[in-house]
């Protein structure tokens, strides 16, 4: 690219000698720094200093590091190097820079005999890419910045996720110490709902054989007070016979004494006695088998008390387990609550996690999405350095042409030279040799 076809402006002398130095130099080399170290002939040492501060801007390429010669065994005397090897090293990392500047046709003229104008063009170049860098530096240090805000916090989400993860673990699996315990309480549970289960039915199989035998001892209590009346009227049926029986034999022997003289009389009375003893035979008979049948009945009485005493211990016994079984339901309640309490809280823990794993999940696609566009913009820098790139290529291989080109002149030129040189020494000689015949010749004419 030549000097017509600049993309950049060419700034004024002033302006350069203000930006450089108060942007690229600093202390003493600053002030030293004036108008005149450019205008109207550059200095080449002024320019060399202010390549190697912009170099150490860019780079951090230190100035004492370009005196440096590489010692390598080919080298005999390393010390004659030294002073070329500074503008070596300056001019060949100002033609890598300088590219980036839009500057192609940077040479060790401009390095070793530097001109004004190209190297007001240069510095120009230099000034206008520093500008561009200030601009782009803000917004890549703030990127920077939010990087790696967004990295600390992503670790931080990460050891969030991690604890809670733990704190999950922690509390959805039983330690290995209360897991005994657990299987015991859940042991006693079923235990517990089995034995209650078998309760209820015993307690239902006796409220049933309590009412059975309810109504048994009504029926008998019916019966009892049915067979006292019976026994009270046969006691006074039996009073009565006793009484009669006593009279009748006074009854008899007075009329024994009253009736000897009559024994007619005495037999008739005799055979109504025999008649009387015999019904009253029977209802001694008939008497016994009630007193065994009240026996009996006393004894069923008795068994009656018994049962109905451990129907009333049963019955005991299965209010206490109504009330062991109550209080083992109000444990149940209570373990139902706290885990219900505890599923809340987990849930309440997942559903904040699901939260904050949604709203990382957004965050990462944001970021995957600026970086898809970073690498886009990236990308097509990219591509257009690779553009330049072959620009560079080819008017680097044009130049590689025009310089074969001037070399392949250069070495006519060289050949026509010498041809040229061997036709003028003979022409020197030719006239030399004219030179003496006609200086012969006057002298032969003089002589005459």
């Amino acid at each position: 690219m030549t000097m017509s076809e600049n993309t950049f402006p060419v700034c004024n002398v002033d302006a350069i000698v203000n930006f450089y130095r108060t942007e690229v130099l600093t202390g003493p080399e600053a002030k030293h720094f004036t108008k005149g170290d450019l205008t109207p002939v550059s200095k080449p040492e002024a320019v060399q200093t202010l390549y190697m501060r912009v170099l150490y801007l860019l780079y951090r390429f230190r100035p004492e590091c370009h005196s440096m010669v590489p010692t390598l065994e080919n080298i005999q005397n390393p010390e004659f190097y030294e002073a070329s090897t500074v503008k070596l090293s300056v001019f060949y990392l100002m033609r890598k820079f300088l590219p980036m500047c839009l500057v192609y046709d940077f040479s060790l003229n401009d390095l070793l005999f530097p001109k004004k104008t190209r190297t007001l063009t240069i510095l120009s170049a230099i000034m206008n890419f520093l500008h561009f860098r200030k601009q782009r530096m803000g917004p890549i240090l703030e990127k920077q910045a939010k990087l790696r805000s967004d990295m600390d916090r992503l670790q931080i989400y990460t050891k969030a996720n991690l604890e809670a993860e733990r704190k999950i673990e922690m509390l959805t699996t039983i330690p290995p110490e209360q897991q005994a315990e657990a299987d015991e309480l859940a042991a006693v549970l079923a235990e517990v709902q089995s034995t209650t289960v078998h309760e209820y039915q015993e307690v239902n199989a006796l409220q049933e054989s309590i009412v059975e035998w309810k109504s048994q001892i009504a029926e008998k209590t019916q019966k009892l007070a049915q067979m006292k009346v019976d026994v009270s009227s046969l006691r006074e049926h039996i009073g009565k016979l006793k009484s009669q029986i006593v009279e009748s034999p006074e009854e008899l022997k007075s009329q024994m004494e009253k009736m000897r003289e009559n024994v007619k009389t005495i037999k008739s009375s005799i055979e109504e006695t025999d008649e009387r003893v015999v019904e009253l035979n029977n209802m001694k008979q008939s008497e016994t088998h009630t007193e065994a049948e009240l026996q009996q009945m006393f004894s069923l009485l008795q068994d009656l008390e018994s049962s109905m005493n451990n129907s009333w211990l049963k019955q005991e016994q299965h209010q206490e387990l109504m009330t062991q079984y109550e209080k083992k339901q109000k444990e149940l309640k209570n373990l139902c609550v706290e885990e219900g309490q505890l599923k809340r809280a987990l849930g309440m823990k997942l559903d904040k996690e699901s939260k904050q794993n949604i709203r990382r999940q957004k965050k990462r696609e944001m970021k995957e999405q600026h970086v898809q566009d970073v690498y886009g913009q990236c990308n097509q820098i990219q591509h257009k350095r690779e553009e330049m790139a072959k620009r560079i290529q080819e008017i680097s291989g044009e130049r590689q042409q025009l310089k074969a080109k001037t070399q392949s002149l250069r070495d006519t030129c060289s050949q026509e030279t010498e041809k040229a040189q061997a036709m003028y020494d003979n022409l020197v000689a030719a006239m030399d040799d004219l030179h003496r015949r006609i200086e012969k010749q006057t002298e032969a004419l003089t002589q005459e």
